[in-house]
């Protein structure tokens, strides 16, 4: 079959859930993606950030393919010999002393707001059934019913109430804003370092400081949600060491497992993650062997191959080029390290269009911003290689 017999049989039989850029891919390797006439592309998405390192990475193949011969599965009813193992690598990387590890992103963020009511009320005194989470316009946390409930995108929202409450958002980088929302019922702020679907919204410098001290000053959880800024996107291990603060929780996901299997962890000290009891919460697959395996082999990759140091440096490159482009409909270059957004004053989904005819995939996001974000591993060389092919695409407003 070619590539419009697999979109037709897609669009004929998935759920139009989302609408996506035309091409369709059959294998990957390191920053390079190939579809199924074998045209080679070099990959701007890194699937939403989950493939931080490389497609197909040997090392993590490798520890997949070994697990999978002895046992995926074993649900939460029973120990396994590859979760504790794997959690307390995350946790003597990221210094938390307890994670709970689950499946999806959006998984990741319910649980933390599971884990902050519950603590607002085991721990703060907070009335029953009277907590409230502090949000950000622009914010994007998954899809399911909580998380909609609290964005602030009408289109995400309609035709799916009732939503959930007990959330109220304010402006995105606006510290001021946090102090004067909350409460006595406020037990948490939830935020994401970088908006990477909101369009790479980089925050004032200082930003994360502050709402860090008025989230201490006032008792309130401040929870970031590092799932695609995570295990180093923008060139630090977590996005808010680049303001050297350190979150109360926090949400990971994405490259957890290098994009081989869905693995994500909230991680928090035991004042917040300790108040669970069983019963509180579960998984029948967070943590699962498999899963296990895999995320202990994502994060040896990312530790022993530098990429985050590859990250920063590689990143500034890039954004370096992207920003000397000459373009009529250029508006700004932002981000950090390899999460770097190019927002322009016209739709972005054509510019994609060409860029894949290019040989370059990336995917537009708030509707004018065309995202890049390639895997770590990717190479000053391989950053020239795609701006010999940015560039006349992006620069003078041609199209």
């Amino acid at each position: 079959m070619n590539s419009q017999d697999y979109m037709k049989m897609d669009d004929d039989y998935a759920a139009h859930t989302y609408d996506p850029i035309k091409v369709v891919v059959e294998r990957g390797d390191g920053v390079w993606v190939y579809d199924v006439e074998g045209h080679r592309y070099l990959d701007c998405l890194s699937a939403y950030s989950a493939v931080n390192q490389g497609h197909c990475h040997p090392h993590i193949i490798e520890a997949a393919t070994a697990q999978m011969h002895k046992v995926t599965l074993t649900s939460r009813a029973f120990y396994n010999d590859q979760m504790g193992p794997f959690l307390k690598q995350l946790c003597e990387l990221t210094g938390y002393e307890m994670a709970l590890p689950m499946n999806s992103g959006a998984e990741a963020v319910e649980t933390a707001i599971k884990a902050a009511r519950m603590w607002g009320y085991r721990a703060k005194g907070v009335a029953h059934d009277q907590a409230e989470i502090i949000v950000c316009d622009g914010n994007f946390a998954g899809r399911t019913i909580t998380l909609i409930s609290f964005s602030s995108e009408k289109a995400y929202k309609a035709d799916f109430g009732p939503l959930t409450p007990g959330f109220k958002s304010i402006p995105y980088g606006d510290a001021d804003a946090l102090a004067a929302a909350i409460t006595p019922n406020t037990v948490a702020f939830l935020v994401e370092p970088i908006q990477g679907e909101g369009g790479v919204n980089v925050p004032p410098a200082g930003y994360l400081r502050r709402v860090a001290d008025i989230c201490a000053a006032n008792n309130v959880l401040f929870m970031a949600d590092e799932i695609q800024t995570g295990l180093g996107r923008t060139g630090a291990l977590l996005a808010c060491d680049h303001d050297g603060v350190r979150p109360d929780v926090v949400t990971l996901g994405k490259a957890l497992s290098g994009g081989f299997y869905p693995v994500s962890a909230v991680l928090a000290d035991q004042r917040v993650l300790g108040l669970f009891r069983p019963g509180d919460h579960g998984s029948t697959f967070g943590g699962n062997p498999l899963a296990s395996a895999v995320g202990r082999a994502a994060l040896d990759v990312l530790v022993d191959e530098g990429l985050v140091e590859r990250s920063r440096e590689v990143g500034a490159y890039f954004k370096g080029r992207l920003e000397r482009l000459e373009s009529d409909h250029i508006v700004e270059v932002r981000g950090k390290g390899l999460l770097i957004g190019v927002e322009l004053d016209v739709p972005a989904r054509p510019y994609c269009d060409d860029l894949r005819d290019a040989g370059i995939l990336c995917k537009d996001t708030h509707n004018t911003v065309v995202r890049f974000a390639p895997p770590l591993v990717i190479t000053k060389e391989q950053v020239d290689w795609a701006m010999e092919r940015i560039g006349p695409i992006l620069s003078n407003g041609k199209r």
